[in-house]
């Protein structure tokens, strides 16, 4: 029986993990988890998974949930709230499923203390990615990605040699509005946006995806996290998300993974690796009914974004920290209606071409530029 610590527990990916934790219930207990603002949902999980300890955001969700709760559990609340359990002595594996930066200081402490973690915080690398693999590293504890493009490269390196990768080939749905011209881009709306042709998945990172955000982020996530160099980073439109993503290697050989696009797969695949479980509430991919498979070249013309992310991961230092934090603040001020669809990009060309770089941020200085972006961006439009 491992003990797991789910940080962001009721989110879209947060509640996946639940779901695969109840399946297996004999191999994994909920010990401690955290949320945001869902009190409602967080007191389902509560009543489901009677975990020991529950940490939140303020001291506000804190009296909320502390009103309504019948079960026995430890409430934590604040800044460290996070680390805290990820430091936990009981705790075996973290899952990380936080949205934003916020979950980076709990994945450099999960690995203070030799955690098993499990990431689908893709904002941890891309701010902190020289930080957070020289920690890792030397630590040597292994990120176990929870994103299905990353886990798919994860598998497909599993037995070959790092030194035979010729590169690493990531696929995209397209998104939202990927039969959308520029033009057509117009006016869209919160809902329009929301409305992924495949997957299910919270209301910022589907954003990111109509955007292509989303892949540009995890261009920058493959580069820390498989040590691969941008220009042997490419990524690919792939209508059907039915190949997760592939490996080339030098002999042109390509290793791909497929499956149906559920993100369950890849959630119990970081908490069980190296072994695989049954997934019963999970529908088997049957090749003959999806009968064909499609395959784009990338406009990065038509997703800017894109481009944006290629630009500052090659360029590094606090770069990468300005592209997230502005996308984030960003995305926020397009689901309340302050800004346009296309501003969002605009947003973040801006804040990049304003920005200082610094060549080698630590944490502190890495926290500060995040902090004064957002601050930047939200009293321009606010």
């Amino acid at each position: 029986m491992k003990s797991v610590a789910l940080l962001g527990a009721t989110g879209s990916i947060g509640k996946q993990t639940v779901d695969v934790i109840s399946q297996h219930s004999d191999k994994f207990e909920l010990y401690a988890m955290s949320f945001g603002e869902n009190v409602e949902e967080a007191l389902r999980i509560i009543k489901q998974c009677k975990p020991k300890i529950v940490a939140v955001k303020n001291d506000r969700v804190y009296q909320l949930l502390k009103e309504q709760l019948d079960e026995p559990v430890k409430i934590i609340s604040g800044k460290e709230a996070l680390s805290e359990i990820s430091a936990d002595p009981t705790v075996d594996i973290v899952v990380n499923a936080v949205m934003g930066s916020v979950g980076l200081r709990a994945t450099l402490t999960a690995i203070e203390y030799k955690k098993q973690i499990a990431f689908a915080n893709k904002e941890t690398l891309v701010t902190a990615g020289h930080l957070v693999m020289e920690a890792a590293n030397q630590a040597g504890v292994p990120l176990l990605p929870v994103d299905s493009e990353h886990s798919a490269i994860y598998q497909a390196l599993n037995g070959e040699k790092k030194n035979q990768v010729q590169k690493i080939i990531l696929t995209a749905s397209g998104g939202s509005f990927r039969d959308k011209s520029r033009e057509e881009l117009e006016g869209v709306t919160v809902e329009d946006a929301l409305n992924h042709p495949n997957w299910s998945m919270g209301a910022k990172i589907t954003v990111d995806s109509a955007t292509m955000m989303n892949k540009g982020l995890e261009v920058i996530e493959a580069h820390w996290l498989f040590g691969i160099p941008y220009e042997n980073i490419e990524v690919i439109l792939h209508r059907e998300s039915i190949i997760h993503s592939m490996v080339e290697y030098v002999d042109h050989s390509i290793i791909a993974q497929l499956g149906t696009p559920d993100m369950r797969i890849p959630i119990q695949y970081a908490l069980t690796y190296p072994d695989r479980y049954s997934l019963n509430r999970s529908k088997a991919l049957q090749l003959t009914e999806i009968g064909k498979l499609h395959f784009e070249k990338m406009d990065e013309q038509r997703f800017p974004c894109l481009t944006y992310a290629y630009r500052a991961g090659k360029e590094g230092g606090s770069l990468p920290t300005v592209l997230n934090a502005a996308n984030e603040a960003a995305v926020a001020l397009f689901l309340k209606g302050k800004i346009s669809f296309l501003d969002i990009e605009k947003v973040i060309e801006r804040a990049m071409n304003l920005h200082h770089k610094v060549d080698n941020p630590n944490l502190e200085m890495i926290e500060l530029i995040d902090s004064e972006v957002r601050k930047e961006i939200f009293q321009d439009y606010l």
